[in-house]
Order: structure tokens, then sequence, then C-alpha cells
């Protein structure tokens, strides 16, 4: 992929484990301090444009991350407010479709609450199960009750770090995420640099669709593995990655146009 010089980028950031260390509490979770400074550092250059996009959902999102320009992701991209507070939802459809799913999988959830240990965290676009405190001889049920819902038509469950989340609409996926966020800004991929960082399997679908796309993928982490992409220890690794990745930039992208021209 060869850019040209001034080239824009658009920066994505997963929440939890990649902008906030992972806490016991999803309650206490916050922006790392250099990882917000990173986000402010980005967003002021009229070149960027910067997301968070998380499967929390929005409200939560909106409260995290006050850092003015930036988009903000909830439900894994299903919902999205705008820099300037325009708020975007899935659309009529998929609310009834939501309606019929969650219909569908409460018996299975119901079920899975029952085993001690399993916390239930309703995020309404969007389920996570937490099993930090399960006992390991509830392995066995509780992987035959996430396949009950893996075989459900349209949804998709996601590992991340002891919790797994559970998308019960399509497009709920952090890559569809990217995709709709790209149309909102108004970016082309194939022309335009994406940049992804993330730390659970949700993040690393996103991850490979924007490397496809000739883009950048950064890993936080040891939770996921993905060719290609570049790895870092933790938020504050990141923001130190991302600046210098960020600095290096146009460098890169004058010496890709003189090679274009060539």
């Amino acid at each position: 992929m060869n850019y040209m010089l001034g080239q824009r980028s658009l920066w994505v950031f997963d929440f939890d484990g990649t902008l906030s260390s992972i806490v016991p509490n999803r309650a206490e979770a916050h922006l790392h301090r250099e990882c917000e400074r990173m986000l402010r550092f980005l967003a002021r250059s009229p070149w960027n444009r910067v997301a968070v996009l998380s499967s929390r959902m929005l409200d939560d999102m909106v409260a995290r991350v006050a850092v003015p320009g930036v988009f903000l992701g909830g439900a894994s991209g299903l919902e999205w407010m705008l820099p300037g507070g325009h708020r975007i939802g899935p659309g009529a459809a998929s609310e009834a479709l939501l309606v019929e799913k969650r219909r569908a999988v409460f018996p299975i959830l119901k079920e899975m609450a029952s085993i001690p240990g399993v916390v239930i965290e309703d995020k309404r676009w969007s389920v996570a199960v937490h099993h930090r405190n399960a006992s390991p001889r509830s392995f066995r049920r509780r992987t035959a009750l996430l396949q009950r819902l893996r075989d459900r038509t349209g949804i998709k469950v996601y590992r991340g770090h002891e919790v797994v989340e559970v998308q019960l609409v399509r497009g709920g996926g952090k890559s569809s995420g990217v995709r709709r966020l790209c149309r909102l800004a108004g970016w082309d991929p194939a022309r335009e640099r994406v940049v992804y960082a993330g730390d659970d399997e949700n993040d690393a679908v996103a991850i490979r669709w924007v490397l496809s796309k000739g883009g950048a993928g950064f890993v936080v982490g040891n939770r996921i593995t993905v060719p290609l992409a570049r790895h870092v220890e933790g938020p504050a690794g990141l923001a130190q990655a991302i600046r210098e990745f960020a600095d290096a930039a146009p460098n890169r992208d004058m010496m890709n146009a003189r090679e274009g021209s060539a």
C-alpha cells in the first residue's frame, strides 16, 4: 500500500485492556493517563480521525472518554456518537431483530447465570458472561451452554480476558463496527490509512480486516496473536508505540511517494 504524502489516518482503539488496564471490577476501569495524552495528541492533527470502539454501552463510553474530537462507539460499533455529539443507532430493523434474539437466548443465559461464580452483564446489544470466579468444575457445563449460543443463527461469541462476549445481532462485531465508522466518517480504507489497536478475539477480527486493507494493527498484551500486527505490553506501552508510529508516518509517506514516482 503506497500512501501519498499528507495521507490522513483513522485511529481506532478498543477500551478495556487497550486504553484501560484490566481490573477486577469493570465499573472501576478508567482511561490510562498516557493513553488520554496520546488520544489528545492524535486528535490535534487535522490529518487524523480518532475513535474509541468498545463492547460497552455508548453511555458508558461517553462517561469514560472525555476527549474532544473523538468518535465514540458502543455495542461494538452498533451505536456511535460523532465528535459534534450527534448519536447514530443501528436502525429500526436491528431494534426489532434484537427483541427476537434476546427472547431466544434468554433461557440459555438464565441457565448460565445459575452456575456459581458466573456473572451475566447485560449490555442490551450484547451480553458479557464473566467467569473469573467460576469453579473449574463448571467448565464443561459452561462450554456446552456457549456452544448452544453459537448454534443460534446470527449469534457470535468472542472470548476475552475471563469473559465471553455474546453478540446478539448481525453486524455487532468490531470488524463491522470499523466498517460502519468508515462510512460515517467518509473514509475509504483502500486509499486512506486505518490503524486499529485491541486485545481480545473481537478486536483480532477487526485488526485482520484493517491489515487486509493495507492498514496497521497493534495487539496489546498476550491474549491474541495476529500475524503482521505489532505487539505491545499494556496501555502505557501502546501510548508510546502509537506516538512513535505517528511521528514516523510522515517520513514513511515521503519515502513511499518517492518510490511511487520513481
